[in-house]
């Protein structure tokens, strides 16, 4: 294992699709939406096992999610846990974990992950992760993993490879022509029939001197501070620090910021299950499903007259529904949700009142 390998958790996200599973204090990436024993950042931190050591582990989170991430991560450092005082999107949370692990190892490698997707075929990925890991190490190059589209999906981005140009160190790795914006139907129905177009999966490899180096370029407003706070990292000062200092960034994603702008962008093409598991709805397509397409996530759910269903039932009660179809059917705690499968983006319609 290369001890110069760093693995980034992004887990500041206060997401409540999965509502009434998740909500703003216990969000997505803290939950075990599968039923098998494992939490969205778990299965993160699991399937880096054997590429990075736990000491080199990082997650940036809320300040209010601190206590949840020490207990479902009980073997990384509790000081690898750096917490963002408000929300400022994904470069300025990249910026500051980037000089954090810069001023502790100049040599490190980094793999940005976020906290909450879903990873099928993790023998595939580690593959995927470490192939890219050792094209950083030896280029000033940053990677994104590209990921093959099985539908025109509108929720995500796309990223455009130069298949015509692939790197001389590796072969699978190739230059990136654009990245897209999600796109509608129509668009997204031409990008899934062209080989070259690919999901923008959100997971970027680099050494931590090629991000370092293009945050001064592209964004030195926010670049300045995170730089200027090197004697203070890893000290006592630290966290007072960031707590005055991170909501002076600019809320800006690092897409935008950085992977947009810069020259030495690569995409790894990859096909490993991959799925950011947004709604009931992609759950419903990713989950195991019994004979009559239910999803069945629960120790003690009894179904009759029932058809493609989702029911989120983990809680040590019966469960018994009959006569749905298409329905979600979740509890948590003293909330029951019953709702459409083809209405649940009303979901936070009902979670707010």
């Amino acid at each position: 294992m290369n001890q110069n390998n760093n693995l980034v958790i992004m887990a500041g996200g206060v997401g409540s699709r999965f509502w009434p599973m998740s909500t703003t204090e216990y969000p997505k990436q803290f939950i075990d939406v599968f039923g098998t024993g494992r939490t969205f950042i778990q299965m993160t931190y699991d399937r880096f096992k054997g590429l990075v050591a736990p000491e080199n582990v990082w997650v940036v989170t809320s300040e209010k999610y601190a206590d949840i991430v020490a207990e479902q991560l009980p073997d990384m450092p509790k000081s690898n846990i750096l917490l963002e005082p408000c929300r400022r999107n994904t470069a300025p949370c990249i910026a500051y974990v980037s000089w954090r692990i810069k001023s502790k190892n100049p040599k490190a490698n980094l793999v940005i992950s976020p906290a909450d997707h879903l990873v099928t075929d993790v023998v595939e990925f580690q593959r995927v992760i470490g192939k890219s890991l050792d094209f950083t190490a030896e280029n000033d190059a940053i990677v994104t993993l590209g990921m093959k589209p099985t539908r025109p999906e509108t929720g995500y981005g796309y990223i455009q490879a130069d298949l015509q140009a692939a790197s001389l160190r590796n072969k699978e790795i190739f230059r990136v022509d654009s990245f897209k914006e999600k796109p509608n139907l129509e668009t997204a129905k031409q990008y899934v029939a062209k080989k070259e177009y690919y999901w923008n999966s959100g997971i970027f490899i680099w050494n931590v001197n090629t991000i370092v180096n293009a945050l001064r370029v592209y964004e030195p407003g926010i670049s300045n501070i995170f730089e200027s706070m090197l004697p203070v990292y890893g000290t006592d000062k630290e966290q007072a620090m960031i707590n005055e200092k991170f909501p002076q960034c600019e809320s800006i994603s690092i897409d935008y910021a950085v992977m947009e702008k810069a020259d030495e962008i690569f995409v790894f093409p990859a096909d490993f299950g991959w799925s950011d598991v947004g709604t009931w709805g992609s759950l419903h397509t990713l989950a195991p499903t019994d004979g009559n397409g239910n999803n069945v996530i629960g120790n003690d759910v009894r179904l009759f007259e029932t058809r493609n269903c989702v029911i989120h039932a983990t809680e040590e009660k019966r469960v018994v529904v009959q006569g749905l179809d298409g329905y979600i059917v979740a509890e948590k705690g003293n909330t029951l949700l019953v709702c459409k499968l083809e209405e649940e983006q009303r979901i936070k319609e009902f979670s707010a009142e």
